[in-house]
């Protein structure tokens, strides 16, 4: 599907620029427990990312690397702002997301960054010919448990292809075991973990992807 339209600066201006700093918590957590309910294998998580952990993801992106950054299943937004925290420009910054009142949400808090609504699964296909250089970096938040091993596999194969050589491609997960296996054995991507996060409810860890 096509990008959501950018703000121009007026529409930033009479929008707000600052609205990315007004999430509301409990607002957010009730939008993700609603799309939860009617969605659950599509949202995955019940509530959206705690501060501790979309730091924790951010900081594996170098702001100072060229290309965009591609978020996959931003939500409400919580990673997207620690990723800005982080130093990475709005306009760098590539939204995927599913639902399209996350979208919407998104498109307000984040009106230099582009929007697109879309299958995050098949993410060359979503994204086309949007890319005009190698991305700097993927972060991700899609529920990898409900998809088989192989189409797992095969999103992190695309998601290197798309992006500089060693770049990170970092998912979180409440599981104790990776969400992609840690160990390759054809050699073709390298894994690494966070520490747990406890203080994320539930407690959850970041993995990163890496292809040499």
């Amino acid at each position: 599907m096509p990008p959501l339209r950018r703000s121009s600066a007026k529409d930033d201006l009479a929008s707000g620029a600052n609205n990315r700093t007004r999430r509301d918590p409990l607002e957010d957590e009730a939008r993700f427990l609603r799309s939860w309910f009617e969605r659950p294998l599509v949202t995955g998580a019940v509530t959206p990312s705690g501060r501790m952990l979309a730091r924790t993801m951010a900081s594996y992106v170098d702001p100072r690397v060229s290309g965009p950054v591609i978020e996959l299943g931003p939500g409400t937004g919580p990673v997207t702002e620690a990723l800005v925290r982080r130093g990475v420009e709005q306009e760098r910054l590539i939204l995927v997301e599913y639902n399209p009142d996350f979208c919407k949400l998104l498109q307000k808090r984040f009106p230099r960054a582009t929007i697109v609504r879309g299958d995050a699964y098949n993410i060359r296909e979503t994204l086309g010919t949007m890319l005009a250089e190698k991305a700097a970096a993927m972060v991700s938040s899609l529920p990898l448990f409900t998809k088989p091993l192989e189409q797992r596999l095969d999103l992190l194969n695309t998601a290197h292809a798309m992006m500089h050589p060693s770049a990170p491609f970092v998912q979180f997960t409440y599981a104790v075991v990776p969400p992609i296996p840690a160990r390759c054995d054809a050699g073709t991507y390298t894994a690494s973990r966070s520490n747990r996060v406890w203080l994320n409810l539930p407690p959850a860890r970041v993995w990163v992807y890496r292809r040499p």
